[in-house]
């Protein structure tokens, strides 16, 4: 009994890999030396194995029982030890899943995945983005990158990665080429235009000179709390900008002259009315504007731009490029049924 307690002292010890290892070589020992110790009662090294599992595993079905005193011992050592055996394997097992977990809760874990989102600075303007994008885009997921200890939000879609944006390592674990955007938030409450903008600055230039080094492509979109600081990220090849405080001036200053349109825009912006901004491709038979916006009226969808050109209404009669960028106004339902056509 001792010996067996020493053993399990030594196997607590092992390497999980190991561990599984001699397990598993364990058990089959067993299962051919019970066959070769009764082989008129385990016929096979099969039934040895069913006869080894059924006792380490406490099931005991009572189908195959040794008639041996040899054999009966055996089946005690495979008792005490097999079932320590069993439940320390389990216990690895149960632990690997904690830690797993732990890992992947604290950021320090790689995202193997493509096709995603990654969000760089979490804030609540950045949940809500996410929020929108999960909802627009059902086969989404959502990558994000911050300093925080801990995951910031928790969401089955959600990979957290915990690191500095400005380092190409934290990049390369957060999978960034094989992303479908890359959206850079200030922090909540920045007071500081200068500080928060030249952070965004600094991030997005390792993540070009990235794409530069990797001979890849990375669209990015990066929140600056100024306009006039955009000058300062014409060598960053930024995709798209959006403009914290003048975006929330510009709206507020068209709602006084107009009004009903800032409700119009926050409508068309949000989710909740059922209407959204999609992104088409041309198709063959569209040879002019026209028949975009003749053949997406049928379906109950709205053409708007091509691009950020929005003067379509003025050149219908225009020829569609084949790189054309189409933006359409309509609800899910009906941008599901434009993109099967």
């Amino acid at each position: 009994m001792l010996l067996i307690y020493d053993l399990m002292k030594i196997v607590v010890k092992i390497r999980k890999i190991t561990l599984f290892i001699l397990t598993f070589v364990f058990f089959i020992a067993s299962s051919f030396f019970i066959h070769w110790l009764e082989p008129e009662v385990f016929e096979n090294p099969f039934i040895g194995f069913w006869y080894v599992m059924t006792t380490v595993t406490t099931t005991g079905y009572g189908d195959f029982v040794p008639e041996t005193t040899l054999g009966r011992i055996f089946g005690l050592f495979l008792y005490f030890f097999g079932i320590g055996l069993i439940a320390i394997v389990i216990g690895k097992v149960v632990e690997g899943f904690g830690m797993y977990r732990k890992l992947k809760e604290e950021g320090k874990l790689r995202y193997k995945g493509s096709g995603h989102y990654v969000i760089i600075g979490w804030s609540s303007k950045a949940q809500h983005a996410m929020n929108e994008i999960l909802e627009i885009d059902e086969q989404g997921s959502i990558v994000v990158i911050d300093t925080l200890p801990k995951a910031p939000y928790e969401h089955e879609k959600l990979f957290y990665i915990n690191g500095d944006a400005t380092d190409t390592h934290t990049l390369e674990r957060a999978n960034i080429l094989d992303a479908s955007a890359v959206l850079i938030f200030a922090r909540d409450n920045e007071i500081d235009p200068v500080s928060a903008d030249g952070k965004a600055l600094i991030i997005v230039s390792t993540i070009e000179g990235y794409a530069v080094e990797m001979e890849r492509d990375i669209y990015t979109i990066v929140e600056i709390i100024k306009e006039k600081h955009i000058p300062n990220f014409k060598h960053a090849n930024v995709d798209e900008f959006v403009i914290a405080d003048e975006a929330l001036s510009d709206l507020m200053a068209k709602a006084a002259v107009h009004k009903g349109s800032g409700k119009l825009v926050m409508k068309l912006l949000g989710r909740k009315n059922g209407v959204d901004l999609w992104k088409i491709k041309k198709r063959d038979a569209w040879e002019t504007y026209n028949d975009a916006f003749e053949a997406l009226k049928k379906v109950g969808a709205n053409l708007i731009s091509d691009r950020n050109d929005f003067n379509l209404f003025s050149k219908l009669d225009d020829s569609i490029p084949d790189d054309a960028e189409l933006f359409i106004i309509c609800n899910k339902e009906t941008y599901k049924k434009v993109k099967q056509r």
